[in-house]
């Protein structure tokens, strides 16, 4: 398992938004973004939509899905399952915890809904 890196307090993203953690920080070859969904949870996704270009932590979140900001594929939190159209190939999962406050990401560690 990859070592996590702590991105801040659950403080520091609000519900319903998402902060970008750059690639090279994550040491990732993707940008990652971490939700704060409407369920009080954090999730983590490439940040790249699978259908076109697009920033997902641009997109809308509403319950543990979020929509693309440019054609309204959306994917689930969870899974990273494309729910609808235009987007068929999933997004990639990145594990989050919460200890102490503090929201850990473990990039290249899929989710347990997605491994």
């Amino acid at each position: 398992m990859s070592e996590p890196i702590n991105i801040g307090s659950v403080d520091d993203i609000d519900e319903g938004e998402a902060r970008v953690i750059p690639a090279a920080e994550a040491g990732t070859e993707e940008d990652i973004a971490v939700f704060h969904a409407e369920d009080g949870n954090f999730y983590a996704l490439n940040d790249e939509c699978t259908h076109e270009t697009a920033s997902l932590a641009d997109g809308w979140i509403e319950g543990t899905e979020v929509e693309c900001p440019v054609h309204s594929a959306k994917f689930c939190l969870k899974s990273g399952e494309a729910m609808c159209m235009p987007a068929t190939i999933a997004a990639r999962t990145h594990k989050v915890e919460v200890v102490d406050g503090d929201v850990l990401l473990y990039p290249n560690v899929p989710t347990a809904e997605q491994a």
